[in-house]
């Protein structure tokens, strides 16, 4: 037997090896399912080239499941993505990129030019509504009417711990979040009309700060964009427990913010025993805290 014939002899090993694989695939007792689930990523990222020729099968079964194995490993390079990301960056950075890596985690099919492009919409539909030259009591008003009333983002009080709070994508999906993303969005369309809003990470609570020559503004995004002032910030503390410092009033940097979301994610994939999230999500924070 020549060589060509050893390597045809070999292709068609491979071929029939995958057949029964992919007719294990479908079956429906879990037993069976599983192990072959593991057997064909345990052969890599190679798998998902023929595995696209079953995402449009006439079987749901097969095209569910091939879809879930390829999901698998584009997570696992949206992984790698964010992880180095996490690594090679200082503390001020692009933090809008960081999040849409973030996101792609778990979404990773997600169109975040699309994204971007809400908060573009939203940034276009208030420029023609903000007088620039007003108080910033007037400006902030018209934001906050923009993204609580016209848009109804809300603070996700009924699911607070929920995982979907932190990825931006499903925040601007369910127009609700958490007291740190929706601070973020406010951020976003904030360096978008070239406003002076920044990130405060208070003990248990989050911020968005609006500065002035004249005075600070702290906003409260999760509450509607309700208007704070230093006293009102230090009440909080006061009755969270904590003692007053200036240092909980500075900007937090991308770094920190994003070092913040990580650890609210990790607390709630460790709480809902969901170890393989609770670990991606370690790993974050140690690239983070570096």
């Amino acid at each position: 037997m020549g060589q060509s014939d050893l390597e045809k002899a070999k292709s068609d090993v491979s071929l029939e090896r995958r057949k029964a694989l992919l007719c294990l695939l479908t079956d429906e007792d879990p037993e069976i399912y599983l192990p072959v689930r593991e057997k064909i990523i345990s052969l890599g990222p190679d798998v998902c080239g023929w595995l696209e020729n079953y995402v449009l099968d006439e079987n749901p079964l097969m095209r569910r499941r091939s879809l879930n194995i390829i999901s698998h490993f584009k997570c696992l390079r949206a992984d790698t993505e964010f992880h180095a990301f996490c690594l090679n960056h200082g503390e001020d950075f692009d933090l809008e990129e960081a999040c849409w890596l973030l996101a792609r985690t778990v979404d990773p099919d997600i169109n975040t030019e699309a994204y971007r492009a809400v908060l573009d919409d939203y940034a276009h539909d208030l420029m023609q509504k903000i007088d620039f030259g007003s108080e910033p009591e007037g400006i902030m008003a018209a934001i906050n009417r923009h993204l609580f009333q016209t848009q109804r983002y809300q603070g996700n009080e009924d699911n607070y711990y929920s995982a979907d709070n932190s990825y931006l994508n499903r925040v601007i999906d369910q127009r609700t979040g958490n007291p740190i993303s929706l601070c973020i969005i406010y951020q976003l369309v904030g360096r978008r009309l070239g406003l002076p809003v920044t990130g405060i990470g208070l003990p248990g609570h989050f911020l968005c700060r609006f500065q002035t020559p004249r005075q600070d503004y702290y906003i409260d995004a999760f509450n509607k964009g309700r208007l704070l002032t230093k006293t009102d910030c230090m009440k909080y503390l006061k009755q969270a427990g904590y003692e007053f410092h200036e240092a909980f009033l500075k900007p937090a940097s991308s770094r920190r913010i994003l070092l913040r979301m990580c650890s609210n994610l990790h607390q709630i994939y460790q709480r809902d025993n969901q170890a393989a999230d609770a670990g991606r999500l370690h790993g974050y924070i140690i690239a983070l805290s570096k």
